[in-house]
């Protein structure tokens, strides 16, 4: 017999014939489509295939133990536990457009686990993820599972092999984040926006990094950009959050969200420092000087840090200014420490900035 389980706000449940036209509706939806198995097209004979044979079907057979979400009096999405003998399992799970975002799926997932690791004395838990499958991933984090890495050509969709992200998640780990994932909220003041990237960012990101100036200050940037470089830019900014890395927000005009550049705050575990690049239509206005500013406040004001560092090329003088307006003080020079896009060695010079520094003008 299929269990129900609930907290009181979220039940799980087994699967009845008319929770197809919400299967139906979720299997259309794009983002189900792109990140999961679902058939496509997707037809109303699959969904009542789906949820009166397969799932019942894990049941009997003991393969998979699938619940249906309900909240709010309706379906939300299937979740599973996908038994693969010896104690362990692999986690599933897919939302209704309706429920993402409302914390519904992490609730219904910890009702899942401990279930599992109660009443099917399971020790080890597996998840995998398409590579790029953000919220997945960020549900496992706030679960407790570890990030474990990649595995090229592994998830099996529709007739390719996709690489994925694997974790675990042990029956006696605590059922919290072991990790720190940053957060990169929109931040505002003086005509600028600090903000998260988005995918209409792409083709502004190829301008903004494949600029000629640009590419000369910036030797790490890919050379001449395309779009595949610059979505891989996007995915390297969320992987940097997710791993407690870096915080980069894209900068715009309060006025205009169009992207302008990027400004972060890096290397948290040893020295943490202020950068950024402009797109050509930020130069000459103070938006750069400015986002830069935003930056800075919020890595004193929000993350509580004692002391910032900055640094940018000694021949530079547009990267200066910006440090230099900001009130960070030199702090010496690096000789030949960088080096150019075009392989010249140049002198870097270091800048810092100390919170009561930073603070003392605004008593």
């Amino acid at each position: 017999m299929i269990p129900t389980l609930t907290d009181g706000d979220v039940t799980l449940r087994a699967h009845r014939p008319e929770d197809a036209q919400g299967s139906f509706e979720q299997c259309q939806d794009p983002s189900s489509q792109r990140w999961t198995t679902v058939p496509v097209p997707y037809s109303m004979a699959d969904a009542r295939t789906f949820v009166e044979e397969v799932c019942p079907g894990g049941w009997a057979d003991d393969s998979e133990w699938a619940f249906a979400i309900e909240h709010g009096g309706r379906y939300g999405g299937t979740i599973s536990l996908r038994n693969e003998g010896s104690g362990r399992a692999e986690i599933a799970y897919g939302s209704h457009p309706a429920v993402r975002g409302t914390g519904v799926v992490e609730r219904a997932l910890r009702l899942l686990l401990e279930w599992g690791f109660a009443e099917k004395g399971l020790q080890t838990v597996i998840w995998y993820a398409h590579v790029g499958n953000w919220a997945s991933r960020k549900v496992a984090w706030r679960l407790g599972f570890s990030y474990d890495g990649m595995v090229r050509r592994w998830q099996p969709q529709r007739g390719e092999l996709r690489d994925c992200w694997v974790g675990t998640l042990l029956r006696d780990d605590p059922r919290e984040p072991a990790t720190t994932w940053l957060a990169n909220p929109v931040v505002e003041g003086d005509g600028v926006r600090l903000r998260p990237f988005t995918e209409a960012d792409v083709a502004r990101v190829v301008e903004g990094i494949g600029d000629p100036d640009t590419q000369y200050w910036l030797a790490f940037m890919p050379r001449d950009p395309g779009e595949a470089e610059g979505r891989q830019y996007l995915e390297t900014v969320q992987e940097r959050l997710a791993t407690g890395h870096t915080i980069t927000w894209a900068f715009s005009a309060t006025d205009d969200d169009r992207l302008l550049g990027a400004v972060g705050l890096y290397r948290f575990d040893s020295e943490p420092e202020i950068g950024y690049w402009s797109h050509p239509d930020a130069r000459g206005r103070g938006l750069t000087t400015r986002a830069a500013g935003l930056g800075i406040r919020y890595a004193f004001e929000t993350l509580g840090l004692d002391r910032l560092a900055g640094f940018a090329s000694a021949t530079n003088t547009a990267s200066l200014k910006v440090l230099e307006t900001n009130g960070l003080r030199r702090a010496g020079v690096l000789r030949n420490a960088a080096r150019t896009g075009t392989g010249e060695a140049v002198d870097l010079v270091g800048y810092d900035l100390l919170a009561e520094e930073w603070a003392a003008p605004r008593r």
